[in-house]
């Protein structure tokens, strides 16, 4: 075997320019793979931690009628919140928010908004709840970037806010935009407007009530409780995980379209040299070589193209890499119009896993590519393969 490999590295050499030019296509297979891979990883690991910093924190109680894609449901998602979790909410490890229908009237226009109270001195998730705690005359409230420029509105703005009490009486007062925050998950910021907890609950006659239930501890064991819907972090994220698999999947086309060009120069560069080269093998079985081993240094020879692709890759791949790693790469288009969490720059993230699976798969495939055409060495009669010609 040690023979074998010898062999092969200074046939590869000797064969120059033919050589280098698989070597360059094949790592740029692999550089390209794993640049994908890791802005699919990146993507994943910064939706998520999105996620849970703005919205989700290590996951939720919901009220039982409660339903995201229906907000007709909001009218009836609200109860009292159970007194096992009084001592957590104290501490400020669970976060209740309080959700109702409403509409503002911003510069004589209609939008229908969800309103959420929240308590002001939270510090679970990264909204500026702080800015509620402001003395003003009318009811502080925030709203997100992409809600602000859509209606066109600004820090210090008044709109009049409506809504339906619990006893379903209209009411309706000015709030004041304390402050616009801007986050990379579109479902906190499309038609939500903050306001102070106590504030929502007095103006909807819902004292002590909420819609969800925030907790910090993802890992807490979580009790049943009557009325109330527990979710865990992964459900909540399981979206996230929907696309990443989907968007992994349409990947693995653009995977294999690569790899099957680098794969067809083995396969060209392999029957090219098992007709140029039959005086070789012909003497190679004459001086002893078993069929079997002859075919051994071709499969060899054609693997270690993927060897030197992994060296060369590694020259140019890892400084390309690294900085991709720390500048990212930014989305061509609004990263707000995918319509769930997404950063507008995706910084990759690479694993030892992932360098190693790829790495492992490309060699595997070139290996069984380079062996394929080499089977036609076990039946070349040695004694033609010395004239130069194949029966």
């Amino acid at each position: 075997m040690k023979t074998a490999f010898k062999l092969a590295y200074r046939n590869l050499i000797g064969a120059g320019l033919r050589t280098w030019l698989n070597v360059i296509v094949l790592s740029f297979s692999f550089v390209v793979i794993i640049w994908l891979k890791g802005i699919l990883m990146g993507w994943d690991y910064q939706a998520k931690s999105d996620m849970t910093n703005w919205e989700i924190g290590g996951g939720q109680y919901w009220h039982e009628s409660y339903d995201p894609y229906d907000p007709f449901t909001l009218a009836e998602s609200h109860s009292i919140i159970p007194q096992q979790f009084s001592d957590e909410i104290e501490q400020g490890d669970m976060v209740p928010v309080l959700m109702v229908q409403g509409t503002i009237y911003p510069q004589g226009r209609m939008q229908s908004i969800t309103i959420k109270g929240i308590d002001p001195d939270q510090d679970l998730f990264l909204l500026p709840t702080h800015q509620l705690d402001t003395a003003t005359d009318a009811v502080p409230a925030i709203i997100g970037a992409a809600m602000a420029e859509s209606l066109q509105l600004d820090r210090s703005d008044h709109v009049t806010l409506r809504w339906r009490d619990a006893r379903g009486t209209f009411d309706a007062t000015d709030i004041v935009i304390t402050d616009i925050f801007s986050s990379n998950v579109p479902s906190v910021e499309a038609a939500q407007v903050y306001i102070p907890l106590a504030i929502l609950r007095e103006m909807t006659m819902m004292q002590g009530e909420a819609t969800l239930l925030t907790f910090r501890d993802p890992e807490a064991e979580r009790p049943a409780v009557q009325g109330w819907v527990h979710k865990p972090k992964e459900v909540l994220t399981a979206s996230v995980d929907r696309m990443i698999k989907t968007k992994t999947a349409g990947q693995s086309v653009f995977y294999t379209i690569l790899l099957l060009l680098a794969m067809l120069a083995i396969f060209d560069t392999q029957v090219l040299s098992i007709f140029r080269r039959q005086k070789e093998i012909g003497t190679y079985i004459a001086l002893g070589y078993t069929r079997r081993e002859v075919v051994g240094l071709f499969t060899v020879e054609g693997a270690m193209h993927s060897i030197f692709a992994a060296v060369v890759g590694a020259l140019y791949g890892l400084p390309f890499l690294a900085w991709q790693a720390e500048v990212g790469w930014t989305i061509p288009m609004d990263a707000g119009d995918f319509g769930m969490a997404m950063a507008q720059t995706l910084y990759p993230v690479y694993s030892a896993g992932l360098v190693i699976s790829t790495v492992l798969i490309v060699v595997v495939i070139t290996t069984v590519v380079s062996y394929w055409p080499s089977r036609k060495i076990a039946k070349m009669n040695p004694t033609e393969a010395l004239r130069g010609r194949i029966q």
